[in-house]
């Protein structure tokens, strides 16, 4: 087991959870919320919610400040503004079932379903590999950029235009054109039969 070298430093994690239990409403209709405000910043999220239509968005609305609560009790340095929500996820939770009277003495099913809710908000993490990866990208594209640029200048200054491959189009023409004049040959021929 290793144990740390220095014990007055201790390291701190930064995300904070909030759960809803027993809520009553479908999870389908509570994923719908969910979905909308998943990586979104804090103060973003709190605005879709408090502007959505859904009845599920008022829980939800209170279930993400509740977690912005738990997480300035855990990290008393740090700024809320800059919170994302990491994660956010529904799960099933327990079903009522009822029975409706339906007609011919039969008895339809009723399943009024519950969910729990579950988020986490922390500081947005950037992954470092895909970072330096986009910012070699940017150098590529920028190189190819001015080699472009340096090859329309020669161009210009020997008084030549680029032309875009006229060569394969003209092969395709061609080809096109073959394969449209045989199935004519064909059509030809069996008039021709026919006459007879």
């Amino acid at each position: 087991m290793i144990q740390n070298p220095n014990p007055e430093f201790k390291t701190e994690k930064m995300e904070a959870v909030a759960k809803l239990k027993n809520y009553p409403t479908s999870p389908r209709k509570m994923r719908l919320l969910a979905d909308l405000i998943r990586g979104h910043k804090v103060e973003r999220a709190l605005a879709i919610l408090e502007h959505n239509p859904k009845h599920p968005a008022v829980p939800l609305r209170k279930l993400v400040l509740s977690a912005i609560n738990n997480w300035k009790q855990k990290n008393e340095s740090g700024d809320e503004s800059e919170l994302v929500v990491k994660t956010i996820f529904v799960d099933g939770a327990r079903t009522l079932k009822r029975m409706r009277p339906a007609p011919q003495g039969r008895g339809y099913r009723i399943r009024k379903r519950s969910n729990h809710v579950t988020i986490i908000v922390d500081y947005p993490v950037f992954d470092e590999e895909e970072l330096i990866d986009e910012v070699e990208e940017e150098q590529e594209a920028a190189e190819v950029e001015e080699m472009v640029e340096e090859f329309e200048e020669l161009a210009e200054e020997s008084g030549e235009e680029i032309k875009d491959r006229p060569k394969k189009k003209t092969l395709k023409k061609s080809a096109a054109k073959k394969t449209k004049a045989a199935p004519k040959k064909k059509a030809a021929k069996k008039k021709g039969t026919k006459k007879k």
